[in-house]
């Protein structure tokens, strides 16, 4: 629970000192099971915890989300300004802070954000050895088996994702170690600041940061000879091409779908087609029960 409790206050340390202040009123219990800050100008400040958002009465001013950008950059927003038009900040601690606003365009790209609106600080927590129990049972006769890891959204897929990378990249008795290769396009998993990743993804595993998958897996093939590639969210078409390759070359794959069940994958074109080319043979899925989640390793339909 104190470990919990950090990091809640560390999350709460980017915001503006009058947010900061309510962040930090919270009952130790709800600052244990928080899960992020929204701020939306001109609305209600709230917390997001398992039941829903709880609100108060201290409605967010545009100076807020600004001060929030100046703290979340250290003040330093050109340093931010890739992933700052990507609509996202990564921070320090492992910390990830989501904005909208109105963007810039030039000649169809979107350059900047400006007239911020809102934004959330997602309150990054490691849960080390969550994914222990399930990661034996990923592998036959000492070979990881590509896997999907299965949950609707909110579900805990990418927590789990980042420990069984840890558990895969780090080996145990029954497995050895494994080479990894992250593709983190939106910076949620290990997390890089600096060049250094804040969340322990494991002593074997180099991660790409802010790179289309389907760009990124060719990229890693070529140069970092994994054995496994880990990627977040399939969800378009060239994903999928892209996984195929992939394991056309030998190379074994873990990645996360929005998907209730391994039935729900069979009722989408998109992940049917993907059980049809037999990339992925095991499924993890991710059920939840308020703040408990259990892990349940599944054969994947042919």
């Amino acid at each position: 629970m104190e470990h919990e409790i950090s990091r809640y206050g560390e999350a709460a340390a980017f915001l503006p000192g009058r947010l900061r202040r309510l962040a930090l009123a919270l009952p130790p219990r709800e600052q244990q099971l928080a899960e992020e800050f929204r701020l939306r100008v001109g609305r209600p400040f709230t917390v997001l915890l398992p039941d829903g958002e709880r609100g108060s009465d201290a409605v967010v001013e545009p100076e807020e989300l600004e001060m929030l950008c100046d703290l979340a950059t250290e003040f330093s927003r050109y340093a931010a300004a890739e992933t700052l038009r990507e609509g996202y900040l990564s921070v320090r601690g492992g910390f990830r802070v989501g904005l909208c606003g109105t963007a810039v365009m030039k000649d169809g790209v979107n350059t900047n954000l400006r007239d911020l609106s809102s934004a959330v600080i997602r309150i990054a927590r490691e849960f080390p050895g969550i994914a222990q129990g399930a990661a034996p049972s990923l592998f036959r006769e000492g070979m990881f088996q590509s896997t999907l890891i299965l949950s609707p959204p909110g579900g805990g897929k990418t927590t789990f994702l980042r420990d069984l990378v840890r558990c895969i990249s780090t080996g145990a008795a029954s497995y050895g170690p494994q080479r990894v290769s992250l593709i983190d396009e939106r910076g949620e998993v290990a997390v890089v600041y600096q060049g250094e990743p804040q969340m322990d993804v494991g002593p074997h595993t180099d991660v790409l940061e802010a790179c289309p998958k389907a760009l990124g897996i060719p990229m890693v093939l070529r140069a970092m000879n994994p054995q496994v590639i880990a990627v977040d969210e399939i969800t378009v078409q060239e994903d999928l091409r892209a996984v195929a390759m992939a394991a056309g070359c030998g190379v074994r794959l873990l990645a996360t779908i929005h998907a209730g069940s391994t039935a729900e994958l069979l009722e989408r074109p998109l992940y049917a087609e993907l059980l049809k080319q037999r990339v992925f043979r095991l499924a993890v899925c991710i059920h939840r029960d308020g703040s408990e989640r259990t892990y349940t390793v599944e054969e994947l339909p042919c």
